[in-house]
């Protein structure tokens, strides 16, 4: 007659897991569910799975045997989407678990049951920066918290041309902007002065730490100053409190259309930017696709850049610092009209930009971001 709390949190985390139907498409421009990191979590994910019934019964199972403040943080983490901050959940790497003819590792379950019920090999996974037991020694114990990992992009196999970008000139604003100081955002800030491109302004600011600047767009005008980052990490979200760092919430906009609201809506937790050794990712924390565009991301050789398509919970490496070096910057077609210096990368939320669609330049898009690193 009595409810347990055990019992409650792993009634709780059973309705919390992901949904194995619906293809989970949210700009509706695309062509089907290609791109270069698959959206759907169809029938073959319960196929592979099991029953239903099986799967419950083993999950419950598992959960049952893990301590309650362990419980307690991983329905924090399921519950949040991954938008609250929550702690490593560490359990033990040899427990396996069996469902119909296959085997798993209790990470690998409980991502599949959590996230990614289509989920076939820990290779399809990267850990994320949050994760704090990354890179320490523990043969015993291993982070089971399915918002500590992101699903990466298949690059390998070349997605199919959502758009072929043509050159798109983009003038700064006319006019200095405004935008949040250092302590609403936790960042410092700077304003262009008239007639002054940003990328010079930064550099004549002395400004040395910082390894890019992000600034905000909606279509055709940006919304708030440049945003510098010294910080290893970034989220980029729209409403406080749903993540630590630029809230383009703060940010002052006379747009009034209903599509950039509309958009704007959509952005929720946004993405991270993190800094790594072999170069920046770009994680999509949100519940909708979100479109990329670098340099580093294509042939080289192509007189045209694709934009990459990256679904919710999936990471992409958006800059390459090795390809970078090897690219002929003076040269660049794609670039040769770009007030900015150094590489840019363009990040548009929800909706797309090129051939596949009616927005032709990433300036049609309601709301964007482009990310200028600073290479020197």
């Amino acid at each position: 007659m009595f409810r347990t709390k055990r019992s409650g949190l792993v009634r709780r985390l059973w309705r919390s897991r992901a949904p194995v139907e619906g293809d989970g498409e949210a700009d509706r421009g695309t062509h089907g569910s290609g791109g270069c990191c698959m959206g759907k979590t169809t029938k073959v994910a319960k196929s592979n799975a099991g029953s239903e019934a099986e799967l419950k019964a083993l999950t419950h199972s598992i959960l049952k045997k893990i301590k309650e403040k362990q419980l307690e943080v991983l329905l924090q983490a399921v519950e949040s989407k991954g938008g609250a901050r929550s702690p490593c959940l560490l359990l033990p790497s040899k427990v396996d678990a069996k469902v119909g003819q296959q085997s798993y590792s209790l990470p690998m379950l409980l991502y599949k049951v959590f996230r990614w019920p289509d989920l076939r090999h820990s290779s399809e996974l990267k850990r994320l920066s949050c994760c704090e037991s990354y890179g320490k020694i523990n043969p015993e114990l291993v982070c089971c918290n399915p918002h500590h990992m992101s699903r990466l992009c298949e690059l390998e196999s070349p997605p199919p041309p959502y758009s072929r970008y043509p050159m798109d000139y983009l003038k700064p604003p006319d006019s200095p902007d405004s935008g949040p100081s250092s302590s609403d955002t936790g960042g410092t800030t700077y304003s262009a002065p008239v007639g002054l491109s940003d990328s010079l302004a930064l550099q004549e600011s002395g400004e040395r730490a910082h390894w890019c600047v992000v600034a905000y767009w909606e279509e055709k005008t940006r919304v708030g100053r440049l945003y510098s980052v010294q910080e290893p990490s970034l989220d980029i979200f729209y409403d406080l409190p749903q993540g630590n760092g630029f809230c383009l919430g703060q940010l002052c906009s006379d747009n009034k259309s209903q599509l950039v609201q509309m958009v704007r809506a959509k952005i929720g937790y946004g993405i991270q930017l993190t800094r790594e050794p072999d170069g920046v990712w770009v994680y999509n924390r949100s519940c909708y696709p979100i479109f990329i565009k670098s340099a580093t991301l294509d042939n080289p050789d192509s007189r045209t850049l694709l934009v990459h398509k990256v679904f919710p919970g999936f990471s992409i490496k958006a800059f390459d610092y090795d390809k970078a070096g090897s690219l002929q910057r003076p040269n660049d077609h794609e670039f040769t009209q770009q007030p900015r210096t150094g590489f840019t990368v363009q990040i548009s939320f929800v909706k797309g930009w090129g051939q596949c669609y009616t927005r032709q330049f990433i300036s049609s898009c309601p709301c964007w971001l482009e990310v200028i690193f600073n290479t020197r």
